[in-house]
């Protein structure tokens, strides 16, 4: 059965809009490796006024059987839209490669966040720059599986 999920609303303009595109035209083959060593997932979360589907592509890294994000937004002083939607309706949909699988969002425990925080920055260094022009934390997000 088709969901919203299936029929979300991407970026019309500029990288990520391009980004988005060539990962669903090639299942992941073309965008799935951002930069070398640097893997995207796609991030459906739905909005938390519209209620419309909207997707993101995103750095991440594993957690055993679980994903992981960081809502950076470049070190701004504000959340990312993405991680206020899943904030109000943690039930998302993720595509890594062509593999498409319903996931449960959270913000990782301290507990979590002291572990997967140095990983994270491990993949994208930049994170640590991003966290030292905020005065947010900036949130791990957790993305398990459902299905």
């Amino acid at each position: 059965m088709a969901t919203d999920f299936d029929r979300p609303t991407d970026p019309t303009e500029g990288w990520q809009a391009d980004h988005i595109r060539r990962y669903v035209d090639t299942d992941g083959l073309d965008g799935h490796e951002w930069r070398p060593g640097v893997f995207t997932l796609l991030l459906t979360t739905r909005g938390r006024r519209s209620g419309q589907a909207r997707r993101n592509a995103l750095i991440y890294g594993r957690d055993g059987d679980r994903y992981v994000v960081v809502a950076s937004k470049g070190g701004h002083p504000e959340h990312p839209d993405w991680y206020r939607n899943l904030s109000a309706d943690p039930n998302v949909r993720v595509q890594v490669l062509g593999d498409r699988f319903d996931a449960r969002a959270r913000t990782a425990t301290p507990e979590e966040r002291a572990r997967l925080w140095p990983q994270m920055a491990r993949i994208f260094p930049p994170y640590e720059e991003y966290r030292k022009s905020t005065e947010r934390e900036i949130p791990v997000v957790i993305l398990e599986p459902t299905g």
